[in-house]
């Protein structure tokens, strides 16, 4: 009997390959720009508010529409949409490239993070249903050091490419990858749907504006004001829908996000885990990249090298801790990832001062790396496996989204906090912002770990769609 395309060891493998390159770019895509901001600035002009926007148009997008993303795969085809995400995506890298000024910049970027909130969370669908459960935390923690070292890589990339080349080739890179990856998961992934899959409109629009205006809020409230009336009014309107959307998803019959996930401790447990892991790590790696820079002189690619004990980690640890959780479970991992990053965070506050030796900061970089890279692999495994296989693609997409906000959010507060306490001005002035802000990173990345403690500690509610004994069979849609 001919089997599908990703059926067996060689569809597993394509499986791997295609959803990690495709999740690479997307989440490369979150800081590789920040780097390259004086040359775009140089060469397209625009005011700060302009370039700033040229980070936050994706991260906005990207953010509110990851839920509506993981709904549309599940109603249409899981392949389709990703297929269609990739090219949106694919096609509004090449637009960025062409810009012939800062305002069409800032909108091909929405449209990236339109393209990547379809993308990213069915790469993650798409690879559970095509790897068995046996092997599911391995490919999970290559999926998961690849994402990683996207992410904390996107400063040096950015920076080598726009000191080496020209900053247009940060987006140009993604077009190759891109046009290679379409035919490939054609042929290769096999298709897949949610049973008796619903589109929640009314859901969506509320998480989408809800999420939006939180979002807005904290990416401007640094440069307009927090009392300002635009970002008050933001961020009002913003909890309101999203207050809207949590009783949506109480007395819906059909919700995108079911709030009754929320009951379950290691699904409530590991997305707030990932919101704060992901506020401590962006608002981290934005400053101390500039701190490199700015305190310490180096260029933007020598800074970004001096980074690689620290971003690089992910690379050699994400598989062992993939390994590993399928062995022991994902919550102690998870638990450790936590706190040794809170530690690397709490090492680099207290050690960060103007004109400071390399060989200083090696500690606080290892043990934070270390502690990054055991935290992807762990915890997207215990996302997929604590909910029923229907409810995996609004699952992902409810992570992935929450990182985003969490992302955000750190950017954000802790950018905040350097204003308040320090600023550009002298080394000594950047030095007295960041170190309180670190400390802030520290704190919240700690508050993670003891989410992660208070998670159910037993066998994971699902292995290949069976619920196991400690959570009986429960039905897809809301009652």
């Amino acid at each position: 009997m001919n089997q599908p395309p990703s059926a067996g060891r060689g569809g597993t493998t394509w499986a791997i390959v295609i959803t990690s390159a495709a999740s690479f770019m997307a989440a490369l895509d979150n800081l590789v720009v920040t780097t390259a901001l004086p040359a775009i600035r140089e060469d397209l002009g625009g005011a700060l508010a302009d370039l700033e926007w040229t980070v936050s148009a994706y991260t906005l997008t990207f953010a509110v529409l990851l839920l509506f993303g993981a709904a549309l795969g599940d109603r249409f085809g899981r392949r389709r949409l990703f297929t269609i995400g990739l090219s949106i995506f694919t096609a509004a890298s090449a637009g960025a490239a062409l810009a012939p000024g800062i305002d069409s910049l800032i909108a091909a970027r929405a449209v990236q993070g339109v393209g990547a909130a379809i993308m990213m969370p069915l790469a993650l669908t798409l690879l559970t249903v095509a790897v068995p459960p046996a092997r599911r935390g391995a490919a999970l923690g290559v999926l998961g050091a690849v994402t990683g070292v996207a992410v904390a890589s996107g400063p040096l990339i950015g920076g080598s490419l726009t000191e080496h080349i020209s900053w247009q080739w940060i987006f140009w890179l993604n077009v190759p990858i891109g046009l290679v990856l379409l035919p490939l998961a054609r042929l290769r992934l096999k298709e897949s749907h949610a049973p008796d899959p619903r589109l929640d409109v009314p859901g969506t629009l509320l998480v989408s504006g809800g999420l939006f205006g939180v979002v807005y809020a904290l990416v401007n409230g640094h440069t307009d004001g927090w009392t300002s009336a635009g970002v008050l009014t933001s961020a009002t309107v913003g909890t309101a829908l999203l207050l809207a959307f949590v009783r949506h998803g109480s007395v819906s019959r059909h919700p995108m996000l079911p709030m009754r996930l929320f009951r379950d401790r290691t699904f409530a447990g590991v997305n707030a885990a990932s919101l704060l892991m992901f506020l401590g790590m962006f608002g981290s790696i934005f400053l101390l990249s500039q701190y490199m820079q700015s305190v310490l002189g180096y260029s933007p690619t020598e800074a970004g090298l001096r980074m690689l004990p620290w971003t690089g980690m992910p690379l050699l640890v994400a598989p062992l801790a993939g390994y590993f959780s399928d062995r022991i479970g994902g919550r102690p991992i998870v638990i450790a990832s936590l706190t040794f990053q809170s530690l690397g965070l709490a090492l680099f506050a207290l050690v960060l001062e103007p004109g400071m030796s390399y060989a200083a900061m090696l500690p606080a970089q290892i043990v934070g790396g270390f502690g990054m890279a055991l935290f992807f692999a762990p915890a997207a495994s215990l996302v997929m496996s604590s909910v029923q296989p229907a409810e995996q693609g609004m699952a992902s997409g409810a992570n992935n989204a929450l990182r985003e906000v969490g992302g955000a959010l750190g950017v954000a507060s802790l950018g905040a906090v350097f204003a308040a306490q320090g600023g550009y001005g002298t080394p000594w002035t950047f030095t007295d912002g960041i170190v309180p802000a670190l400390w802030i990173g520290a704190g919240a990345v700690a508050i993670g770990a003891v989410a992660a403690f208070l998670m159910d500690g037993r066998t994971n509610s699902t292995q290949d769609g069976i619920p196991s004994a400690r959570t009986p069979a429960r039905p897809t849609a809301t009652v």
